[in-house]
C-alpha cells in the first residue's frame, strides 16, 4: 500500500497532469476545428489533431489514476463512497475517450473533403458539425458524471477533515457549478466560462495543497 504522504503527492501530480493534458490537448484540437475552413485544415494539420487527441486520452488515464490512488485513503472513512468514486471516474474517463476519438473521424472526413474538391455545400459539412457537437456533448456528459459524484466525495472530505474544510467547501461549490453548467448546456443554454472557474480553482489549489501539505493523517476514520 502507498503511504498516505506519497499518495497525497501522487494524487496532486495526477490532478495537475490531468488538467494540463486536457487543456493542451483540447486547445490543439480547438485551434483547428474552430477555423471556418476546418474541413480543409484538419487533414493538413492531422498530426496536431492526433497529438491533441492523445493528450486528451492521457487525461482520461490520469483521471482513473486519481481515483485508484485515493481509494485506500477514502476507504478508511467510507468504503462505499470510495468504491463509487473509482466507478464514477472510470465512467467519466470512458465518456471522455469516446469524445476524444471523434477527431479521427474529422481527419478521415477532411481527407475525403479535399479529394472531392472541397465542395461548398455537401454532407461533409453536416457530418463535420455532428462530430464536433458529439465531442462537446461527450465532455458535458462527463462533467455531469464528475459533478454528481464529486459532490458526495467533497461531503466525505468535509466530514473526515483529511483536507481543510474550506477546500472541501470550495470543491463542493466547484463541482456543483460544473454540474449546473453541463445541465444548462444540455438544455441549450451557454453560460460561458464563469461556472467553470470555481471547479478549476479547486482542481488547482487542491493538488498544490496535497503536494505541499499532504493529507491530515490525524483525521479520525469512520468507525463502522
Amino acid at each position: 500500500m502507498i503511504p498516505d504522504k506519497k499518495a497525497a503527492k501522487i494524487t496532486g501530480i495526477l490532478f495537475l497532469a490531468a488538467t494540463a493534458f486536457y487543456m493542451l490537448g483540447n486547445s490543439l484540437i480547438e485551434s483547428i476545428v474552430n477555423d471556418p475552413d476546418y474541413l480543409h485544415m484538419v487533414y493538413l494539420h492531422k498530426n496536431q489533431v492526433i497529438l491533441g487527441m492523445l493528450l486528451e486520452l492521457l487525461n482520461s488515464a490520469a483521471i482513473v489514476g486519481i481515483a485508484i490512488v485515493l481509494f485506500p485513503i477514502l476507504k478508511k472513512h467510507n468504503e462505499t463512497i470510495a468504491l463509487g468514486y473509482v466507478a464514477f471516474r472510470i465512467m467519466e474517463a470512458i465518456i471522455l475517450i469516446v469524445g476524444a476519438i471523434s477527431p479521427l473521424l474529422l481527419i478521415l472526413l477532411s481527407k475525403e473533403y479535399i479529394e472531392a474538391g472541397s465542395p461548398e455545400a455537401s454532407y461533409f459539412q453536416t457530418i463535420g458539425k455532428l462530430a464536433i457537437e458529439w465531442k462537446d456533448l461527450a465532455f458535458q456528459l462527463a462533467m455531469i458524471v464528475l459533478g454528481l459524484y464529486s459532490l458526495l466525495v467533497c461531503y466525505l472530505l468535509f466530514q473526515s477533515r483529511i483536507i481543510p474544510r474550506s477546500l472541501s467547501v470550495l470543491g463542493f461549490i466547484g463541482y456543483a457549478s460544473l454540474l449546473i453548467n453541463a445541465l444548462l448546456w444540455i438544455f441549450g443554454y451557454r453560460s460561458g466560462m464563469i461556472l467553470f472557474l470555481p471547479g478549476a480553482l479547486f482542481e488547482i489549489i487542491l493538488p498544490i495543497w496535497l503536494i505541499v501539505k499532504g493529507f491530515n493523517t490525524f483525521a479520525n476514520a469512520d468507525r463502522r
